[in-house]
Order: structure tokens, then sequence, then C-alpha cells
């Protein structure tokens, strides 16, 4: 007696779940072109619910990443990155937001789609607001978790040209990357990966990481190595041979994030090279560590520990920065993001590097580090100095007047440029921007500044955004030496670097052996004989 009312019950669930269910197929491509884009998508329905496409070609490829931050549950990154292909998702009947972007060069299109019926389809325009490339401009991201067989997909879907995975990962002391705790593993190619004349991927690289000593919590903190050409065997600490293998080989060394414990030690020891202005805390989406790190001092002026804002971190990095600049540390500006392990996608915080002859991956190395580049989570700020680029090293006669000429250019309404002496905010040139046909902004700018004393000069703008988020670019420093009047350090900020070793030693006597131990005592050397020239 119940067995018809059952398979009439089934089947009227089955026929209205397919009701219920649709695709959604969609193309993304060019406003002006017309042709297919590669690029980054979030669906996401009216209750908040992610969804994730697919591609509709048989020749092409869609990564998921879903990650959300252990400290915030609104710190979430739900998108797909597609080839240029159409896609296809599947979908309850219903409406539904789609998002997409591709890298920082076009437009975010936001399109509400009601999907209904068994197929519905979507195009999806994207809309160019500046071409760098046209410029003379390739970018990098210095800081990658993604996986080699990702990252052709990811690459091309953010228009992002150079890329430099972890592929070896050690998170405790004394324990060689080559065999890693957390490695990348598979084979490891020794040489470029060119996945087209402008796009590559430099596989070898290595971030210690380390987080315990002798198996016992322990946190020192982060150093990479990019562009090496063989696997380090050594352990760290200490840390001095491998900065000695990384200048053999012609690596690059990066500090990553500036708070970690042992990172005031590293710049002095290690000579580093790079400083990561834009690091893997800076998202796309919610500030996820308002209580991470250490304690900033007093005088950068910033939220307590705890109540810390988008704005205290990216404040902290710049302040720590211009302290090491003025100490005479001439490290160069560049942004990692640690897609893979953060919710955030590959290349949001980058690093453009000027090639005017165009792409060469050795000739943009060599340009990241001379200090030819800007770091920018967004807008785009270009400068020169007497017509001269950033990274330029100048001996001047005092008094001498230089001319700073550049243009700040955005898909915002732009805000503001600051020009930095020292540290020191000397001049804002207030916005008068022009808004272009295709709903961009630009703005030109002029001034003149002088130079009584050895100083370094460096652009910034922070670009306020909507929910209070913002966005930033900044140039690395152009130097200028005035003989007999020699850069000096503030008295607070060595002070502020000083103490940073005091604790550290406390922190690690009896931890760490005696040749690592060393280290901490030659960097605080280092820094105390800097407080006689201290103003």
């Amino acid at each position: 007696m119940f067995r018809p009312i059952f398979i009439a019950c089934a089947v009227f669930l089955m026929f209205h779940a397919q009701l219920l269910a649709a695709s959604l197929i969609g193309e993304i491509r060019d406003s002006e072109s017309g042709q297919f884009l590669p690029a980054r998508i979030y669906v996401q329905d009216q209750t908040g619910k992610w969804f994730f496409p697919e591609s509709a070609h048989k020749d092409g490829s869609a990564v998921r990443y879903q990650k959300q931050s252990r400290g915030n549950t609104n710190s979430v990154e739900m998108h797909t990155t597609l080839s240029a292909h159409p896609f296809r998702v599947e979908l309850p009947i219903g409406k539904y937001t789609l998002t997409v972007e591709r890298g920082k060069e076009y437009f975010t299109l936001i399109q509400d789609v009601e999907v209904k019926g068994k197929e519905t389809r979507v195009k999806l325009p994207l809309k160019r607001w500046i071409n760098m490339a046209e410029r003379g401009w390739y970018s990098g991201d210095t800081h990658v978790h993604r996986t080699l067989e990702e990252l052709p997909n990811l690459m091309r879907a953010e228009d992002l040209n150079v890329s430099f995975p972890l592929v070896y990962w050690v998170t405790r002391a004394y324990e060689s990357p080559s065999t890693g705790n957390k490695n990348l593993g598979g084979n490891i190619p020794s040489g470029l990966i060119k996945l087209d004349s402008t796009h590559v991927i430099y596989p070898r690289n290595t971030e210690y990481e380390i987080f315990s000593v002798n198996r016992k919590r322990h946190a020192l903190g982060a150093i990479f190595v990019l562009n090496h050409k063989q696997p380090f065997q050594m352990g760290a600490p200490p840390v001095t041979p491998i900065a000695e293998q990384a200048r053999a080989e012609g690596a690059l060394l990066e500090l990553d994030k500036h708070n970690w414990e042992w990172s005031m030690m590293l710049v002095p020891v290690m000579n580093v090279d790079l400083f990561e202005l834009s690091n893997n805390h800076v998202w796309r989406t919610e500030f996820g560590f308002r209580n991470f790190g250490l304690e900033a001092p007093n005088y950068m002026g910033l939220n307590p520990k705890g109540q810390w804002t988008e704005r205290d971190w990216l404040l902290y990095g710049f302040k720590n920065y211009y302290a090491l600049l003025n100490s005479g540390f001439p490290m160069r500006v560049a942004a990692g993001n640690a897609s893979g392990v953060h919710p955030v996608p590959l290349g949001f915080g980058r690093v453009y590097v000027n090639l005017p002859d165009g792409f060469d991956y050795d000739d943009w190395v060599n340009g990241l580090n001379a200090g030819r580049s800007f770091v920018t989570t967004g807008p785009m700020l270009f400068a020169t100095i007497d017509g001269k680029p950033a990274g330029t090293k100048t001996t001047l006669a005092t008094g001498k007047s230089l001319k700073i000429a550049g243009e700040l250019c955005s898909d915002h309404m732009p805000g503001g440029v600051e020009i930095m002496r020292n540290g020191e905010a000397i001049i804002r040139i207030a916005s008068q921007p022009e808004q272009r046909e295709d709903g961009s902004f630009r703005f030109r700018f002029e001034t003149n500044v002088k130079v009584e004393e050895s100083s370094w000069i460096a652009l910034r703008y922070i670009e306020h955004r909507e929910g209070g988020r913002l966005r930033f670019a900044h140039t690395n420093p152009w130097h200028f030496s005035v003989t007999g009047k020699p850069l000096r350090p503030k008295k607070r900020e060595i002070e502020f670097l000083i103490g940073r070793m005091k604790t550290q030693i406390q922190r690690s006597t009896g931890v760490l052996p005696e040749k690592a131990m060393a280290e901490y005592q030659r960097a605080l050397a280092v820094y105390q004989s800097k407080l006689a020239n201290a103003r």
C-alpha cells in the first residue's frame, strides 16, 4: 500500500530537483578586442554561499581556491581562476552575483545574474584601464606557495609576469631545506619555465621559516632565497653560511614580515636585499591580523596591539623600512602574498619593474635588485627625480634643488601623493585628477625638493576605498649623497632596533647555539655603532 506512494514521492523529488538545477555558461572577454581572457571569478548566491565554475572547453583549465583565515571568519577567499575559454557552473535556480577580476590592469566587473531554466548564458566583458607592458612595466610576486602545475593557469589569469614559488620550505631549525618538511615535492626544474614571451616561473627558491628549535616551539621567522641555482643543504640558524651561498649563486635575499623575531638581526648579518613592503598579511579580503607579532614602538603612533587595523599594519611596515633605510641599509622594495597559504589571490600585492626595452627575465631580476620598481596593491605610481628612475644613487652639492615629476593612475578617484624624505612626509601633493573616457583617473604632478644633506627620497600613495579598506603604491627610494653630511638615523629608530636585538638575545640565550647567538651580538653591535651619529 505504501510502495506506490513511495515511488510517486521519489519521482516527484527527482523531477523537482531537476527543476531546481541549472547550468550557467559564461564567457569572459576583453571589452575592446572581444578576445577570451583568462581571469579570476567569484560566484555567490544571495545567502552568501560560494560556487566554483569549471572550464567548458576540452583544452581549458580551472583552479579552485578556498581559504579562510583561522583568526577571522570574515577573511575568506573563494574564487576560481579560469583559462581563456568559456566556463560552466551548475547552480540551483536563483539569483547570483558574479565578480570578475584580472590582476591590476582591468576594472573589477560585478554583475548580477538570475539563473532560470536548464541553461543560462552570460557574457562578462572586462575593461582595461591601464596597460603596464605598453609603458615598459612588468609585474612579479616574490612569495608564492602555489604548485608548478597550478601556476600556468594562475599567472595568466592574474597577468603576472614573474613568480617565485618557494619549492623548498623548512620550518624546523637546523634541518636542510633540500628535504624540508614543507617542500613542494616532485621534480623541480633547474632552469626558467617560460609560459610565453612575457610570463615566466623561476622554480628554485627557498624559504627558511623557523618555528621550532630542537622540536620545541620557538619561532624565529622567515627569510627567502630567490633565484638560486642549487638546493640549499644547510639548515638555519646560523644564517651567515646561507647568505654566502646565496651571494655565490647570484641569488637575492628577501625579508619576510619585518616583525618576525629574528628579522632585524637578519638585515645587517645577511645584508638582505629586499624588504617585503606588501606582505602576506595584506589581502583582498578583510584584514585578519589585529594581534600579530611584536609590539610597535610608541613613536610610530599606532593603535595598541589587539586593535590593529589594516592602516596600522601598513604603517608599521613602512616605518620599520624607513628606520632601516635611515640606518644605512638600502634595501629594495618587493611584494609577496603567500597565495596557497593565506586567503589572498596570487599577485594581489605585486612589484612592477621597469624594462623599457621589453621583457627579459634576467633584466627583470637585475631591475628588481637595482630598485627600478614600485610596489602596489592597486594604484600605479610613476616618478622620476631629475629625470632619473628610482634606485638611482647620486652625489650632490648641498642645497641642490631636485625636480620630482610623476603620474598617479588609478581605477578609483585618487587622493594626494606624499614625498617621503628620510622617513618623513615633507610634501603632500593634493590630487587634481583627470577622469578619462574609460572611467579611470590620471594625476600628473611636479614639485621641487632641496637636498641639504645625504638623504633618500621615495614617493607613496595610500588610497581609501569603500568599507574603510586601503590600497597603496610605494616607489623605491632615490639615494643622494652630500659630501661631509652623511645620512643620519633618528635616535628613536636606532633605540628601537637595539631594543629588538636585546629582547631576542635574552629570549634565545640557552635555546640557540653559540654561533647563532654570535650573529645576534654582531647585529646588536652594528646598531649600537650607529647611535653616535643619530639625531
